[in-house]
């Protein structure tokens, strides 16, 4: 679905956390696959981080550390989403009949 040379953005950071990306056509190959999965496991872990925080914040007894530790895995959640939504926007395929 992606354009002919483009690189798909992986959900993981490289070295320093920069961006790591794939150069492939094949979206059946091995590391196209492992993305996906990563993907699918990082959306995961992100819904249930969600639910675990709606709890913690309706608890008026929650404590300052165990917000501080929510804040800080929301963040993550947060970015790994962020980066799948981006890497997966790339990748769509828009006519151009739409734009005229």
């Amino acid at each position: 679905m992606k354009a002919r040379n483009e690189l798909r953005l992986l959900p993981w950071s490289g070295p320093d956390g920069k961006p790591c990306y794939l150069s492939t056509d094949d979206s059946d190959g091995y590391m196209s696959r492992l993305a996906d999965n990563m993907e699918a496991v990082q959306l995961g872990m992100a819904a249930e981080l969600l639910e675990q925080s709606q709890e913690l914040l309706d608890d008026r007894d929650t404590e300052t550390e165990e917000l501080r530790l929510l804040t800080t895995k929301l963040t993550g959640a947060l970015r790994d989403a962020l980066r799948v939504a981006t890497s997966r926007g790339r990748r769509l395929t828009t006519p151009e009949s739409h734009y005229s």
